[in-house]
């Protein structure tokens, strides 16, 4: 019995705020729109019980992802939040790789302090970070002012309300996703195996490529899906420090929903969303599985 209560409360917290919500929108979704509050009829009455399933079934339509799969704006949605997911991505890989190896390396009781700089920025506010970028990166910015100052550019910068100003805000944001599963497997790595690679002349930087690299792939993976992930439907960085030519599936979902008052379209936007995310989410979960039965 406390085995099954134990296991039961995380899937009973699941099936609340996860499977509810995506039932509802998925009902949504295949709804019709009309001018009312809420704006759509639905189409499945379990009011009517079994006669109302049976004639939900028989006049489905999927009108409305068939109008996602006919309008470009979408689908290109879709794909420019996958790439600047990836790209965003690669760039919080790289700079974050070397803060996590700093850490790992650096003495033990600096360790503690460096992990409490890392997360410190989780103490305040996502939506004022972010806002905070606005006065970093606009043209009468500190960033602009800065480099003014010593000369290096003779003209203010355009980075707000651009892509380049998106990338900054997803590395800066999401950045601790990626140190931290990297620098606890780095932490783990016994540091014998590179004094024996250099005992048989393997020199620092091919040390390093051989082996601390190859283990610390459990986390570079895991850091890689925690920002991924929640990048490709992020909507307060793109809103915020991106252009009107930023098109990312999370503002286009915030227009359908608020400006356009669209919700069947907008269920569908978001449930299409769901399925491309199920893709990575599934593919994390395989090697957090892998990487446990490794550590046994």
């Amino acid at each position: 019995m406390r085995r099954f209560i134990l296991i039961a409360v995380p899937y009973l917290w699941l099936l609340a705020l996860f499977l509810v919500p995506f039932a509802i929108v998925l009902k949504i979704s295949l709804s019709d729109i009309i001018l009312a509050i809420p704006p759509y009829t639905p189409t499945l009455d379990f009011s009517a019980g079994w006669e109302g399933i049976k004639a939900f079934f028989g006049a489905l339509d999927l009108e409305n992802f068939r109008f996602l799969a006919t309008d470009d704006l979408y689908w290109k949605a879709y794909l420019s939040s996958v790439q600047i997911a990836f790209i965003a991505t690669l760039a919080t890989l790289i700079v974050g790789y070397p803060i996590a190896y700093g850490m790992a390396n650096a003495p033990d009781h600096w360790r503690p302090t460096l992990m409490m700089l890392v997360i410190l920025p989780f103490w305040t506010s996502f939506l004022i970070r972010v806002y905070a970028w606005v006065g970093i990166l606009s043209n009468e910015g500190y960033l602009n002012q800065f480099l003014l100052g010593i000369g290096i550019i003779s003209e203010p910068l355009t980075i707000l309300n651009t892509n380049t100003a998106v990338y900054i805000g997803i590395v800066y944001t999401y950045l601790p996703f990626m140190i931290l599963p990297i620098y606890s497997t780095l932490e783990r790595m016994d540091a014998s195996l590179l004094e024996a690679a250099e005992d048989l002349g393997c020199s620092r930087i091919k040390a390093f490529w051989l082996i601390t690299i190859p283990l610390s792939k459990n986390g570079i993976i895991a850091g890689c899906f925690l920002v991924f992930i929640p990048t490709i439907g992020e909507f307060v960085i793109p809103s915020l420090l991106g252009g009107s030519r930023t098109l990312m599936i999370g503002k286009v979902l915030w227009e359908e929903f608020f400006n356009n008052r669209d919700w069947p379209v907008a269920s569908a936007v978001a449930v299409i969303l769901l399925l491309i995310l199920i893709i990575p989410i599934i593919l994390f979960q395989r090697n957090e599985q892998k990487q446990r039965e490794a550590d046994k």
